[in-house]
């Protein structure tokens, strides 16, 4: 998670230039009902301060314990474990005796932090590798098929945005979407060829968050080279724009393809990619519309919301079922309390 990591190395940097002694911790294992995945990482200030987080809160705060007793990560990376059997796990929140291993190193100026944080910030993907012997840091290109990978010598892990998204069309909806995908850890390209939407399009934030190009909807899909972390997200309403490059998209591995539009317009949209351009009904079954989850989103953030939601369930395989439609909420009346 691109943002993430800067985060805390962001908070990390700070805390050193104020003089504090800073651990950093990273899980590298889980086994069970881990809270939190592989990659996840937690900065301990020498007098309790956390930033990020590996389980939650609980293993938190024997991490906190350790640093304010002086015996968090004070000389070589050490490796260490909670929740090995069901005593610890019942003492550390563990679920269904979950395990974490966590690689802990003492942040130093051979820990290349800043220069981390630099390379982040132009949007690079990077491959850190700490010497498990020394804590020394070596900083590498990096690429979207990065592992991370804890040997007996070091640990590799990797930073920057992983994972891609395209969406087609600069206009309002987008102005949303757009910033929440980066939040997300997308690296985000919009496409519009249209002046008109183009030449107005802004998002808020820091500049390079999300990249605006000109090109035809369907050659960028191609100069993208999709791959399994790529989504593809047409929101123009423009046949002439979405069909040549939901052509693109439905024949290439990425792993998500949406288009916006009402289901009548869907089918429509199938019948002409099938009758024009000769796909298969097993690639448009890949196609994703009306895209989003259908949550009765009815406003820009709240689709891009809902589209995003679905696109993080399919990153992660699930599939979430049909809604069923409930009474809408009703207000609670002033000095009720539920």
């Amino acid at each position: 998670m691109d943002n993430i990591d800067r985060q805390i190395f962001e908070q990390v940097c700070s805390w050193v230039d104020s003089g504090h002694r800073v651990a950093l911790g990273t899980i590298v294992r889980t086994w069970g009902s881990a809270p939190r995945p592989p990659g996840s990482a937690v900065a301990i200030r020498d007098d309790g301060r956390l930033a990020g987080s590996v389980s939650g809160g609980c293993i938190e705060d024997d991490l906190v314990d350790k640093a304010r007793a002086g015996t968090l990560a004070t000389l070589k990376p050490q490796v260490v474990r909670y929740g090995i059997d069901a005593d610890a796990a019942h003492r550390f929140g563990l679920p269904c005796g979950g395990l974490i291993e966590l690689v802990l190193e003492a942040v130093a100026p051979h820990s290349q932090l800043p220069q981390l944080l630099e390379r982040l910030q132009r949007g690079e993907r990077v491959r850190r590798r700490l010497d498990l012997a020394s804590g020394r840091v070596t900083l590498e290109d990096g690429s979207v098929n990065d592992e991370l990978v804890l040997s007996e010598t070091e640990l590799v892990t990797h930073h920057g945005p992983s994972w891609r998204m395209l969406v087609i069309g600069a206009g309002q909806l987008t102005q949303y979407l757009a910033p929440m995908a980066h939040a997300l850890g997308y690296e985000v390209i919009v496409c519009d060829p249209r002046p008109e939407y183009a030449e107005g399009f802004q998002v808020e934030g820091p500049p390079g968050q999300v990249r605006l190009v000109r090109t035809m909807p369907d050659d960028t899909v191609r100069e993208l080279e999709p791959d399994g972390h790529l989504a593809i997200v047409a929101l123009t309403h423009d046949p002439k724009l979405d069909d040549m490059a939901l052509m693109e998209a439905l024949a290439s591995p990425a792993f998500y393809v949406g288009a916006i539009g009402s289901r009548l317009n869907q089918a429509k949209r199938k019948e002409r990619l099938k009758e024009h351009f000769g796909l298969t009904d097993e690639a448009l079954a890949r196609l994703h519309g009306p895209v989003g989850l259908k949550n009765g989103a009815r406003t820009p953030p709240e689709i891009a919301v809902s589209i995003l939601a679905e696109i993080t369930a399919v990153r992660y395989g699930y599939r979430i079922p049909e809604p069923v439609a409930v009474a809408a909420a009703q207000p609670v009346a002033a000095g009720c309390v539920v």
